[in-house]
């Protein structure tokens, strides 16, 4: 098999020779493989129809000069004598590659009833607690190996919890159990379901994650797709069907099963945990736990602690999320090709005179900002594409780095309080809703009294408020000179009407729990994993670091 990267063909090209729905989903047409068959060909000087089995492994779009917008794909197929055409095209963007080989759930299923039959069953059956995508997949992977996790979830199952979530936008009482960041899917199940990480990983497991996806009811388009996203709407079908496979592997998942702590022998190892079903306080023996709570289980970080979890604090960013016309966005990013191209994102950073980072996260294109509180009282927002990112509006959050020296205490606690104390004032600012402010009055630390062009799009009320009241101004100060040093690089961006609206505290985990080579922490038997533990920042790392400790799990666990 051949691989080519770094194929550019001209924006315009394709769009003038493919439908333009598909151009705008990010869906790649027969026309379009027809373009890029035929560029192939002219590149290696040999027939198109000596390609075979063409695949699109990767598309991309190059609009560094927005009047000259190219699409960017690296591609496979086969053809004969592929060493020797490799060698004649004599450029460094073709190779040959071996096959990849993937055990098929059909041969998986048989392995794992083999082993049942066999009475082959763990001596102590894993569990697993959280079932985000870091719980989900180490699940997943111990299943596969027969191993029968029993998996808890603090919240409830994917269709109670977006009956919750959408009654608590619209007015009714918050859950503090099921919510935006607890339940089934994790918090990302209310997110734009982004697919793409910093990650670098040789093993191809980020591949076998996105085939995953896919197999279970993702668009296909994420294979290829150099920033893949699902959106909330898609992403919560892949969770479902990531819980039957488990339970189909002989699995057992108990959701409104809050974990409170680990129970730990003379020697310092795990025996079992203390959970709570019911109202009922419960005694679970096991001698393997992955602990894959989220970034948002501060009452779990707490009682850790007392348990003597080794844990330190880490940095973490806060800020705002800001709102601005998906037009402008697009217009800023493609020039005059902006009505035929899907919907634009970007990424930004800079350095403030105080040495504070200050960059965008989580950029939401077509999407909405959302009410993502997780406690009685408090206040914090995330943002929300469906697949179809078809809203007027895009949404950032802008935030800024702060760290332990800011947190008023050397507990390794206290950048939790720190989230809790900036979410309380966020709360009382807006008298429980979304507090809202354009940016203008942010500068000038007014209260807005109305909009400009630009209207918000939320789930869930907002109200007028200060959000520079909220926030300390060694946050404040380099926000806004990060804002108006976009400004150079999208015009528009920190236009006086711009919305933001607060506040944005749950960028990663404000604490990471110690764990060594093998994954396990201080207290044996104990794996930390994903954002909650400080060792992922998306969906893709979090799921990739919960197959790393279930194989780990896997590797180590004695059958009878």
């Amino acid at each position: 098999m051949i691989r080519m990267t770094q194929i550019k063909i001209p924006a315009s090209l394709i769009i003038e020779s493919c439908p333009a729905d598909t151009i705008k989903q990010g869906i790649i047409s027969k026309q379009e493989e027809a373009c890029v068959r035929v560029e192939v060909a002219s590149m290696l000087n040999i027939p198109d129809d000596e390609l075979h089995e063409l695949t699109v492994e990767k598309k991309s779009v190059d609009a560094r000069k927005r009047d000259e917008i190219y699409f960017v794909y690296n591609i496979t197929f086969h053809t004969i004598r592929e060493h020797k055409l490799v060698s004649q095209y004599g450029k460094g963007n073709a190779f040959v590659i071996p096959e990849r080989s993937l055990k098929d759930e059909n041969s998986i299923m048989k392995d794992v009833a083999l082993q049942i039959a066999l009475g082959r069953r763990p001596k102590s059956r894993p569990v697993v607690v959280g079932t985000g995508p870091a719980g989900l997949f180490a699940a997943l992977e111990i299943a596969e190996a027969g191993l029968c996790p029993i998996v808890i979830e603090r919240g409830g199952d994917i269709n109670s919890r977006d009956k919750k979530v959408n009654d608590f936008w619209n007015g009714a009482e918050l859950d503090p159990e099921t919510n935006v960041q607890f339940g089934e899917g994790g918090a990302g199940t209310f997110s734009d379901g982004k697919l793409y990480t910093g990650v670098k990983d040789k093993t191809g497991k980020i591949r076998d994650i996105l085939e995953t996806f896919a197999n279970y009811g993702a668009p296909s388009q994420i294979l290829y797709d150099a920033k893949p996203h699902v959106g909330t709407d898609r992403l919560r079908d892949v969770v479902v069907a990531l819980r039957e496979r488990i339970l189909a592997l002989g699995g057992e998942i108990f959701f409104n099963t809050r974990f409170e702590t680990p129970i730990i022998n003379e020697n310092n190892e795990l025996v079992g945990a203390v959970i709570k079903q019911d109202g009922n306080i419960i005694h679970l023996e096991c001698n393997k736990l992955v602990l894959a709570t989220g970034h948002s289980a501060r009452d779990t970080f707490k009682n850790l602690k007392a348990a003597g979890l080794y844990m330190e604090a880490k940095p973490f960013a806060v800020g705002v999320r800001v709102q601005h016309s998906q037009g402008m966005i697009n217009r800023n990013q493609y020039g005059k090709s902006f009505k035929s191209m899907p919907p634009a994102d970007y990424k930004l950073t800079h350095t403030s005179k105080s040495g504070r980072g200050v960059y965008t996260f989580c950029m939401c294109p077509g999407g909405y900002v959302v009410n993502a509180s997780s406690r009685k009282g408090k206040l914090c927002v995330n943002g929300m594409s469906y697949y179809d990112r078809g809203s007027a509006n895009s949404n950032s959050a802008v935030v800024v780095t702060v760290g332990p020296s800011d947190f008023g205490s050397d507990d390794v606690l206290a950048g939790a309080r720190f989230q809790k104390t900036l979410e309380k004032y966020a709360y009382e600012s807006a008298n429980g809703k979304i507090p809202l402010q354009l940016f203008g009055d942010f500068v000038n630390d007014e209260i807005s009294t109305g909009f400009g062009l630009l209207r918000p799009l939320t789930k869930g009320d907002y109200e007028f408020a200060n959000i520079r009241k909220i926030l300390p101004e060694f946050v404040s100060i380099p926000l806004i000179e990060g804002m108006q040093a976009f400004e150079h690089k999208i015009k528009g961006f920190a236009d006086e009407e711009v919305i933001m609206l607060g506040v944005e505290t749950r960028t990663s985990s404000p604490v990471r729990m110690i764990r060594g080579e093998d994954y396990q922490s201080n207290i044996i038997g104990l794996y930390p994993c994903g954002e909650g533990a400080g060792y992922a920042g998306g969906i893709i790392s979090a799921a990739l670091d919960g197959i790393r400790v279930g194989d780990m799990i896997v590797a180590t666990t004695e059958l009878e």
